[in-house]
């Protein structure tokens, strides 16, 4: 691939190669104004390219490095994320500026990226993921109009089609083995949701971050019979 180098002094040494990759939107008005914070030393943020809306890559950092992009994060029980993942930030105004579709230019940008990535780094389809997937309580990015599903289409990450969605929608405030059956799926495809039967604002709030990325059509934390069933189809497509 051809990339346009804007070297970031934001990172560090790793501890393990890498084996996860994370999605970001910037949410910034333009994208000159993400690079220049993305290298900016005192704001002590990273990544290790950037994608515009044309098309253009940058890199930032060495995928050898540990860039300084997911913050406090949590997937299947790790919680340095930085320290096993490559973060790919997408050109886009994001929830605060004015949220918008992404551009097919920038979408295979990130294909091609994805499977320059991958040809150095075994990462699994199951260890590309959203900043909302590995923080849901602060971060709402890449967001439901990212195109998930063309990226699977792709080779790139996981992505199901279920046949059948049945069951009653589970809801905050609700509890039992349903909402207990459910928290122990999330918590297996990686989300930090300890199962208790209660199906609380965390557990919303989680449930609302699985439907960014595998059920972008609702996004409001209720997990209906539809959302239940592409969990259960994710849990098969990753074992």
């Amino acid at each position: 691939m051809n990339f346009i180098e804007a070297a970031s002094p934001n990172f560090n040494e790793r501890t393990a190669p890498p084996d996860m990759v994370v999605l970001h939107y910037t949410g910034m008005q333009t994208g000159a104004a993400a690079l220049e914070r993305l290298c900016d030393a005192e704001a002590k943020v990273s990544s290790h390219y950037l994608v515009e809306e044309d098309g253009r890559v940058f890199r930032l950092v060495p995928e050898a490095r540990r860039a300084w992009h997911a913050g406090l994060s949590f997937w299947k029980g790790e919680t340095d994320i930085n320290g096993r993942s490559i973060g790919i930030e997408i050109v886009n105004p994001g929830h605060e500026f004015g949220y918008r579709p992404f551009p097919d230019a920038q979408v295979e940008a990130v294909i091609a990226l994805l499977g320059d990535i991958r040809g150095r780094w075994t990462i699994e389809d199951a260890r590309i993921v959203g900043h909302s997937d590995v923080a849901p309580a602060r971060k709402q990015d890449p967001g439901e109009l990212f195109p998930w599903k063309r990226l699977a289409q792709a080779g790139h990450g996981l992505w199901v089609e279920p046949e059948a969605a049945p069951g009653l929608p589970l809801a905050e405030g609700e509890e039992g083995a349903g909402v207990f059956a459910l928290q122990a799926g999330l918590t297996r495809l990686g989300y930090d949701c300890a199962p208790s039967g209660k199906y609380d604002a965390d557990t919303a709030t989680i449930v609302r971050a699985f439907q960014r990325h595998w059920r972008p059509e609702q996004v409001d934390g209720v997990a209906d019979g539809m959302t239940r069933a592409r969990l259960i189809a994710l849990l098969r497509a990753a074992a």
